[in-house]
């Protein structure tokens, strides 16, 4: 397979706590970073689930630490790397 240097290589979920009331804000800015490929307001233990694509792991690091918890609203995130994925259609 040949490698497409404007292809992302590293990708990642991010589960997102926000403060009360907090996450429509938060995924509307989500949704506005290029970086971001889907975005999704749930219900349960965490507020937002953001699938994130990074060209490498010191990009997609400094993209977590610099970028999404320093959105306003933001209380925590886990970070989940992908390690290998498919598209299931029915």
């Amino acid at each position: 397979m040949i490698s497409n240097p404007q292809s992302k290589n590293v990708s990642a979920i991010i589960l997102i706590n926000t403060d009360a009331g907090g996450e429509e804000e938060v995924y509307e800015k989500l949704k506005e970073l290029k970086e971001v490929s889907e975005a999704y307001i749930v219900y349960g233990v965490y507020d937002i689930v953001a699938k994130i694509e990074a060209q490498d792991m010191d990009t997609l690091r400094n993209f977590v630490s610099t970028t999404i918890r320093k959105l306003p609203k933001v209380r925590s995130t886990l970070t989940m790397i992908i390690m290998e994925s498919s598209t299931m259609k029915k």
